[in-house]
């Protein structure tokens, strides 16, 4: 990795925190940003992996912590090929945070900015385009509501935030819905 990696803010030292090396800021929300990321082993394996964080300043709100703590937990249960798989949850110094899979490629609401313009005007997404992308999340979403956790009971997920910024779309043509943030699950710690 060189020397344009990341650092979480507040860490001093390595741009590493735990097996990851952070490469860029890639997305920023009100309770979270995301970093691409690259997770580093042996004999210079590196594997692409995005990571979400909690913002520094919601550290302290144990009930956002909570909120936080059961994404990870209900995304992880989801194995599909359209929602992006959960790695790891893991905590370095006050900074917690998820590792997943990384998209490359851009959220749908950048796709639909780049095609209407500035104006909202200029073109429209193709129409096998909006299909496509439009199955591959109704197949996320229909998986995520009837799968079945580790002892075979449903866990009935709402995704709830189905929204153009949490669905990805490669460059392959891969579609992924992602934060599982604001989801309605039977086993949530936090309702």
């Amino acid at each position: 990795m060189g020397p344009n990696a990341l650092r979480f803010p507040r860490m001093s030292g390595s741009p590493k925190t735990g097996q990851y090396v952070l490469l860029e800021r890639v997305g920023m929300g009100g309770m979270a940003e995301v970093f691409r990321a690259a997770s580093v082993g042996v004999e210079g394996f590196e594997r692409p992996v995005a990571i979400k964080r909690i913002l520094p300043n919601l550290t302290a709100d144990h009930e956002f912590v909570k909120m936080f703590v059961d994404e990870a937990k209900i995304a992880v249960q989801l194995q599909h090929p359209n929602i992006v798989a959960i790695f790891d949850l893991a905590r370095e110094d006050e900074d917690l945070f998820i590792t997943m899979e990384y998209v490359h490629g851009k959220d749908l609401r950048a796709i639909l900015d780049k095609v209407q313009g500035k104006d909202g005007r200029e073109g429209r997404l193709p129409i096998e385009v909006a299909v496509h992308a439009t199955m591959k999340v109704a197949d996320a979403l229909h998986h995520a509501h009837f799968a079945h956790g580790p002892t075979g009971q449903p866990l009935h997920i709402i995704h709830r935030d189905i929204s153009p910024q949490n669905v990805l779309i490669s460059f392959d043509g891969e579609v992924k819905v992602t934060d599982f943030g604001l989801a309605k699950a039977a086993r949530r710690a936090v309702q």
